[in-house]
């Protein structure tokens, strides 16, 4: 921001009732009559602007601090548009399909829980989207559940497991997007930072599914999946030379934009060693997103192909303005500072300062139920803090992520679980005790946080 004074001076005591009005607001329009986040965010954002005119503030002053918070998220609003450019490239090339079709081929009938988890986190991390995930893969497991006299609700509980694991792993996630540039971190070492409470907490889950067994059964559903993969034609082994080179440039510390961008250049060329689209196809595939060709029905892998596109980055890119927009209105107008002034007392170390935010996330998802807004206004509000406990931004980052990303399908009135509830056909409290992989990481970044373990530490010239 050009300018971090705020433009009131708020006392905690002031700053609670604005806080929880603009909770309030949020969880009762999202909630309780169902509106979209972005108009939810609007609402707020006039009404605070209104607070601050009656105050004697000057609508250019709140406007300036609105636009300073978006432009501590510009990088993300950048690579969300290379994101969506990348996953058409790799729908369009086969990386993504053949990745899937690989994936497919793990799924063991004797350990029919287990290979749900593991397919799950496969798709998820390929396609960086839990919500497709559990739509496509997940529906497809549950349908086979009764024939392999398997429990819906543990099935409903490994995609789910699965699905976030990809969400909260895959560099083409928004999510994990989010997290990493809200604090302003690259997105590649915020991905190999969540490994420590990540890896763990997924090697866990996978264990617990192992004493899961249910008896053998008909995979006809997934050799159909496999079969409409091939003959899609996208599925060939080479496609996945997109894939390596992401995670070469990664372990190299090149920025995500640079790999990302090489990684859509191989796709492209990969492209037409298999197909030949127009340029005219390709551009309409770059906007709005990969789809096969007309008249070719192939059942649910038409929805796991038809993805990516900047078309389908546009919510979440106006929602990150909003929502960012917000967060700098909350810090022009003090309540921010405010909040954190009457709790900074308890934030003398480490380990509290990762369970407040920690917390405040987690809070964030049961009270309002957006897993954005959790990211977004605990990475905003901790981020000034965790520097003065000498803490590294990608500790927050992590810890956002491991307790607002995660969580928001355990909410029932929650955007993830309010889609899932539909998918699924059954009500998220019958999941949410499978759900094993959600919970693990946020027990395990409260550990972490407590012992100091896998924190890292910056110094005061840092």
């Amino acid at each position: 921001m050009s300018n971090q004074t705020p433009l009131l001076h708020l006392t905690p005591k002031q700053a609670v009732p604005i806080a929880i009005i603009v909770i309030f607001v949020l969880a009762i329009t999202m909630i309780k009559w169902g509106f979209v986040p972005l108009l939810s965010l609007l609402i707020v954002i006039l009404g605070l602007l209104m607070f601050g005119l009656s105050k004697g503030l000057k609508f250019d002053d709140m406007q300036e601090r609105m636009i300073g918070g978006v432009a501590t998220g510009m990088g993300a609003i950048y690579l969300f548009s290379s994101i969506g450019l990348l996953v058409s490239a790799l729908m369009m090339s086969g990386a993504i399909p053949t990745l899937m079709y690989y994936g497919f081929g793990v799924l063991s009938a004797d350990w029919f829980y287990l290979s749900a988890f593991i397919l799950s986190s496969v798709v998820g991390l390929a396609l960086g989207s839990g919500f497709t995930t559990c739509a496509t893969v997940g529906v497809a497991f549950l349908g086979m559940a009764s024939g392999f006299g398997a429990n819906p609700a543990i099935v409903a509980g490994a995609v789910v497991s699965g699905a976030l694991f990809g969400d909260k792993m895959s560099p083409l996630s928004d999510t994990t997007t989010i997290a990493a540039s809200i604090v302003g971190v690259d997105l590649f070492d915020h991905i190999k930072n969540m490994m420590y409470t990540t890896i763990p907490a997924w090697l866990i889950t996978a264990v617990i599914f192992v004493f899961m067994p249910t008896a053998t059964g008909d995979l006809s559903a997934v050799t159909e999946l496999k079969d409409n993969l091939l003959k899609s034609g996208l599925v060939h082994g080479y496609t996945l030379i997109p894939f390596a080179i992401l995670i070469v440039m990664a372990l190299m510390k090149i920025n995500a934009i640079y790999a990302i961008s090489a990684s859509i250049v191989t796709a492209i060329l990969l492209t037409y060693t298999h197909s030949n689209p127009t340029l005219s196809q390709m551009g309409g595939w770059f906007f709005t997103g990969y789809a096969l060709p007309e008249g070719v029905d192939l059942g649910d892998v038409g929805k796991l192909v038809s993805r990516g596109g900047l078309q389908s980055m546009f919510f979440t890119q106006i929602l990150v303005i909003l929502a960012l927009s917000l967060g700098g209105l909350l810090q022009g107008l003090g309540i921010l500072p405010a909040l954190l002034d009457g709790m900074r007392h308890l934030l003398t170390k480490a380990s509290r300062g990762v369970a407040a935010a920690a917390f405040t996330s987690f809070g964030i998802n049961i009270l309002v139920g957006e897993q954005y807004l959790s990211l977004l206004l605990s990475g905003n509000a901790f981020l000034p803090e965790y520097k003065r406990l000498g803490l590294h931004p990608k500790n927050l980052s992590r810890t956002i992520e491991d307790a607002g990303t995660v969580i928001n399908p355990l909410v029932p009135w929650g955007v993830y679980g309010g889609f899932l509830t539909g998918v699924f056909g059954m009500p998220v409290i019958s999941y949410v005790p499978f759900a094993f992989f959600c919970y693990l990481c946020f027990v395990l970044t409260l550990i972490f946080g407590f012992t100091g373990f896998t924190l890292t530490k910056i110094t005061p010239e840092q």
